[in-house]
């Protein structure tokens, strides 16, 4: 059945300490940094002229932050939902890769292996996240909107991109999504267009 969503707007957080610091958040939290704020109002800016007609984000705050700056911009509520949270790093949650090498050596090793499949340890995988972010996509087409912006991070924005654009996974998560960048995705075709600063 063809979907009612026609455009669909993706950004990802801006920047956190947990970033500038090399530490791999998951579910955790950390603050925006100054640049964080200030790449949460370019993404504001560069939705400002497109027809968003709804706001959703990630439960976790940093999306939240980043979500709310837009909202006030658009001047439209922002609706949590859960299955917009980042991928579950289980018990790496926080750490940086030195020490999720330290403390489950050659783990990082097999993620390179096969990166859909492996599982943070007491987390998810790629592979478990799959069905969250299609839920995510059936809640938002059920909200009535029809050019969501979706605010949410980097691992699960290639779940999205899977869905949304129609492409397999291993092209999804070859991809990136760098902060204070928005990803314009017509639904109908899979395009995807890239708004960024001038």
């Amino acid at each position: 059945m063809r979907s009612s969503l026609q455009t669909v707007y993706l950004a990802r957080h801006g920047q956190t300490e947990g970033n500038v610091q090399g530490r791999w958040q998951g579910q955790l939290d950390s603050p925006l940094t100054a640049l964080g704020r200030a790449q949460a109002r370019t993404v504001a800016e560069l939705v400002a002229e497109e027809p968003v007609d709804a706001v959703f984000c990630s439960p976790q705050g940093r999306a939240a932050a980043t979500a709310q700056v837009c909202g006030e911009r658009l001047g439209l509520p922002v609706v949590a939902l859960d299955e917009l949270a980042e991928l579950h790093h289980g018990a790496m949650a926080g750490m940086s890769p030195d020490e999720m090498e330290q403390a489950f050596p050659g783990e990082l090793a097999r993620r390179r292996q096969d990166k859909y499949r492996w599982r943070f340890p007491g987390g998810e995988s790629y592979e478990d996240a799959v069905p969250r972010a299609a839920r995510a996509l059936a809640r938002v087409e059920a909200s009535g909107a029809r050019h969501p912006l979706l605010v949410s991070h980097e691992m699960i924005g290639r779940l999205l991109q899977h869905h949304l654009r129609r492409v397999d996974v291993a092209t999804a998560l070859a991809g990136g999504h760098p902060q204070g960048v928005v990803y314009r995705v017509d639904v109908g075709t899979g395009e995807m267009t890239t708004l960024r600063e001038a």
